[in-house]
């Protein structure tokens, strides 16, 4: 089954995670199965001809499809995660959310200099959150080819704080 809108699937949750703003969840696109088939081949379809080495997923929700990419590229799967959260030494980046302010870490031996690097998380609104990501994995000597978003709240900006790289968002919200 092909479907022609995949933002249908995703549910807007006011008032989440605090007061004012409205949560994009992907959960409900996650529990169908066609939907969540055609998300994979359609994010897939964006790193065709790529030659990846490792896909980065950002905690938590970028682990979903980070891990689907990474098995059908044929490459690793390397998490960024809160602080605390990985147990072998770690690199670490704070920054500013749209609700606050967070640390993110990745493994120190988890990209080897010269990595060809997918970027993947759920969801971009800022940027702060890839920035940061992005700031590590460049740190470790990764090259980044591609950041791929399931949804991208376009009306927050978040691109401008990524416009060195190749982004790539399935959906687009132009507003709340």
């Amino acid at each position: 089954m092909v479907i022609t809108d995949l933002s249908r699937y995703i549910r807007s949750v006011p008032d989440f995670p605090k007061k004012g703003i409205v949560f994009k969840d992907i959960t409900t696109l996650l529990q169908d199965k066609d939907a969540l088939k055609q998300a994979l081949s359609e994010l897939l379809e964006f790193a065709k001809g790529l030659k990846i080495d490792k896909v980065v997923g950002v905690e938590s929700r970028g682990f979903v499809f980070g891990g689907l990419l990474a098995e059908k590229l044929d490459a690793g799967f390397v998490p960024i995660r809160k602080p605390g959260k990985l147990p072998g030494d770690t690199v670490k980046e704070t920054y500013v959310l749209e609700y606050g302010v967070d640390s993110i870490e990745i493994h120190a031996d988890a990209i080897k200099k010269g990595d060809k690097i997918l970027m993947h998380d759920d969801l971009l609104a800022t940027g702060g959150t890839m920035e940061a990501a992005c700031k590590l994995v460049e740190k470790l000597g990764g090259e980044i080819v591609q950041i791929s978003f399931l949804v991208e709240l376009s009306f927050l900006s978040g691109r401008e704080k990524l416009k060195k790289y190749d982004i790539r968002s399935l959906i687009s919200y132009d507003s709340e």
